[in-house]
């Protein structure tokens, strides 16, 4: 039989040797507790296979008092902003809600810590924090896809991307959940090579490590793996393209397709029309624009591509079952 060894449990510690690094975790009340642990069970695991305590994670708040996780599970804190020690990235984590106690303090402690020239990074909806901070002019920055519509008219000047995660210079963003361990496997990837990265892929049953260039899903199905290449195309391009919807014939010009060609590729493996898809891919977008921002409704269509206040509400309720205003009437 082969010999398989697997690594010995050695008893957990946050504290990394010598030569190693150090990550903090800002947490603010109703943060992602499923974001946080993906991040920091990838260093843990990582520790494990190199033998040796070289990642290191505290955990830091407004005042250093336990925070509450958005799954009601609070969680004990090492240090405050106030006291919190030197760390290679200070990470921001953000769940349900960007209004919290203590928020001047958080903000503060972001725009220190990135005047000093230091790194920064958001999982989940942290980047909406960093951007408040002023932390993310003149960089490229993602955030969760449900979060993207209201940041991007909150802060038209900042690139967020629809992608999995970004890492532009001294800036580390990720839309939280399982995007949390493909960056941090991309920072274990920079300091130990692929087969490690891979070696913690392996742990969690991740099956594959996305790069930064992935997009996360897009559309009502969210998930287009292993359907057409061009259908993807064509999806990705209506999305970047709600505000002013591209024609039939421009979307089966991208994909070098003709016009019916596209509409049988859409019947094929969504069982739906281009134009009824495209539909609902603006209609989203609007309801996450009325639940997200304070935007006149009017300004709601005309940035989903609406020209008509009235086809806009006829156009949400057949597609929703109530009127954009009683959307924005309802909290979540």
């Amino acid at each position: 039989m082969p010999n398989l060894t697997v690594p010995v449990e050695r008893p957990i510690t946050n504290d990394p040797v010598q030569g190693g690094r150090q990550f903090g975790f800002l947490l603010v009340d109703k943060f992602s507790m499923f974001s946080l642990a993906a991040a920091i069970d990838c260093f843990r695991s990582a520790n494990r296979l190199l033998g040796r305590d070289f990642y290191g994670w505290t955990t830091i708040s407004a005042d250093g008092d336990a925070v509450m996780a958005s799954n009601g599970l609070p969680l004990k804190i090492d240090y405050s902003v106030a006291d919190m020690p030197p760390v290679d990235i200070l990470f921001v984590s953000v769940g349900l809600t960007t209004e919290f106690p203590g928020k001047s303090k958080v903000l503060a402690a972001l725009r220190s810590w990135g005047r000093r020239g230091n790194a920064l990074g958001a999982l989940s909806v942290g980047s909406y924090l960093l951007a408040e901070a002023g932390q993310l002019d003149g960089y490229r920055c993602t955030i969760h896809w449900e979060n993207r519509a209201g940041f991007m008219e909150r802060f038209p000047d900042i690139n967020c991307t629809g992608n999995v995660f970004e890492i532009d210079r001294k800036r580390y963003t990720c839309a939280g959940g399982t995007t949390s361990i493909d960056l941090m496997l991309e920072i274990v990837r920079g300091d130990f090579g692929s087969n490690l990265a891979n070696g913690v892929a392996n742990q969690f049953q991740h099956e594959r490590i996305r790069s930064a260039g992935d997009r996360q899903r897009v559309g009502p199905e969210r998930d287009l793996t292993g359907k057409s290449e061009k259908l993807r195309r064509i999806v990705e391009l209506m999305a970047d393209h709600l505000d002013e919807p591209l024609s039939a014939v421009q979307l089966a010009k991208s994909a070098g397709l003709s016009v019916r060609q596209v509409e049988r590729l859409f019947l094929r493996h969504l069982s739906v029309t281009p134009g009824r898809y495209y539909m609902r891919l603006r209609l989203e977008r609007a309801r996450e624009l009325l639940r997200q921002t304070n935007m006149p409704i009017l300004d709601v269509a005309i940035a989903t591509g609406f020209t008509s206040h009235s086809y806009f509400a006829q156009s949400y309720r057949l597609q929703f079952g109530r009127p954009p205003s009683e959307e924005r009437r309802t909290t979540y």
